[in-house]
């Protein structure tokens, strides 16, 4: 009998790569779920939902992400990303589902000059970072089997992110000016996906139960205005881009100085070996290219 596995937030650029590797999972059936097919800040048609599917495992793409966004939205943001892991916690709690969930870099506040380990205190400076932090928690206090993993610089070929606004704007333009004092890790979304849907397999099907919190990213350091030109040389886009300070481009959230996530621990318990972020961004380029 196969393995039910509810992925919900599917068309994001996570849930996108997800099902994008589905077939070297036959022993998984995936239920993808967007928000027109189950609002996890909606408690009984959450629980409903799970309790009638009755999965196996769940995993948890669906988040407010729009970082800027968040800091007049906050109540939007808390509902989905704290309200809805709590009702997800608690769907999964009732039918002893693993549920893992995706986290941010930004539950920290950037101040570190070493990469940060899961064990280092979060003090996120944003309302997206602080509300990801509080549904982190919410998962811990749930009692739920549970895995939390977080990442940094999500990309894909598809969807909206850094590399596809690089991309369009260096084809429009001859310059482009990219913050140099930001540091940290660009993760290529299949990568994610690979490492996620590894450690759900074990749990479910290898019976090695992968829980508690993780960090997971590309191997390497970068600035965003090192990923930018990378991404114009890769793509062979002529603009030519600038180093500036985050002070001179002012948004409206804060973003860490310094987000560089320490991957010993998922490398351990996994076995994997993760790739260069440049080596990923190669490969995510030529996909989307070709497509």
């Amino acid at each position: 009998m196969k393995c039910k596995i509810v992925v919900t937030g599917a068309n994001g650029q996570l849930g996108n790569a997800i099902q994008e590797l589905a077939n070297n999972y036959p022993n998984f059936e995936f239920i993808y779920t967007d928000v027109q097919d189950l609002d996890i800040t909606n408690k009984e048609a959450t629980v409903q939902f799970i309790s009638t599917v009755n999965p196996q495992a769940i995993i948890n793409c669906a988040a407010y992400t729009a970082v800027d966004k968040a800091e007049e939205n906050q109540s939007v943001a808390e509902k989905i990303n704290v309200v809805g892991i709590e009702n997800l916690a608690i769907a999964a709690k009732n039918i002893n589902a693993y549920l893992l969930h995706v986290s941010t870099d930004f539950v920290f506040d950037g101040k570190s000059s070493i990469p940060y380990i899961e064990t280092d205190l979060p003090d996120p400076k944003s309302v997206y970072g602080t509300t990801k932090w509080k549904g982190e928690q919410a998962l811990i206090n749930s009692q739920t089997r549970y895995a939390i993993v977080r990442t940094s610089w999500l990309y894909s070929a598809g969807n909206a992110n850094f590399l596809n606004t690089m991309m369009k704007l260096g084809a429009e333009k001859s310059h482009l000016n990219v913050v140099f004092d930001q540091v940290g890790t660009p993760t290529a979304a299949p990568d994610l996906a690979n490492a996620i849907l590894t450690m759900t397999y074990m749990t479910l099907a290898d019976k090695k139960e992968i829980t508690g919190t993780y960090h997971f990213s590309n191997e390497g350091v970068c600035s965003w205005y090192d990923f930018a030109v990378r991404i114009m040389k890769i793509a062979k886009l002529p603009a030519i881009v600038n180093p500036i300070h985050a002070t001179e481009y002012p948004l409206p959230a804060q973003r860490p100085n310094f987000s560089v996530l320490d991957k010993t621990k998922i490398k351990a318990k996994l076995g994997i070996k993760i790739p260069h972020w440049e080596d990923s961004l190669e490969q995510v380029i030529k996909h989307k290219l070709a497509n």
